[in-house]
């Protein structure tokens, strides 16, 4: 099967939440896998904080958009948690700040996604 096939058939069947579930999943992933060789694979860790730094970004501008349909509450707490999320990766990458927070960040997000 292609990839262009693929990307038709998981458009088709999965809604917005589930495709918001498995980025974030994936850009833990990254983080986590990032946090094992921390910064003797400086690369990986850079690559890893980029990517989650450009989801939460994307998130926020979603959620500044008037006609998103969240609450307005939620959107702005989706809004400050990026805003952390910015903040704290850039301590990451100047210091040794830890990149568990934004792990746990991550998942939190994810059981919200799931449901739990």
């Amino acid at each position: 099967m292609s990839i262009k096939a693929y990307q038709q058939t998981a458009r088709r069947t999965e809604n917005p939440r589930e495709i918001e579930y498995r980025l974030f999943a994936q850009v833990t992933a990254a983080l986590v896998e990032a946090q094992k060789t921390g910064k003797s694979d400086l690369h990986k860790l850079m690559d890893a904080l980029d990517w989650n730094r450009r989801v939460w970004s994307a998130l926020s501008l979603d959620c500044a958009n008037p006609d998103n349909g969240l609450p307005a509450q939620l959107r702005a707490s989706i809004i400050s948690l990026s805003i952390f999320v910015s903040k704290h990766t850039s301590e990451i990458m100047r210091e040794d700040e830890d990149i568990q927070d934004l792990i746990d960040i991550n998942r939190l997000i994810m059981q919200g996604l799931n449901g739990e």
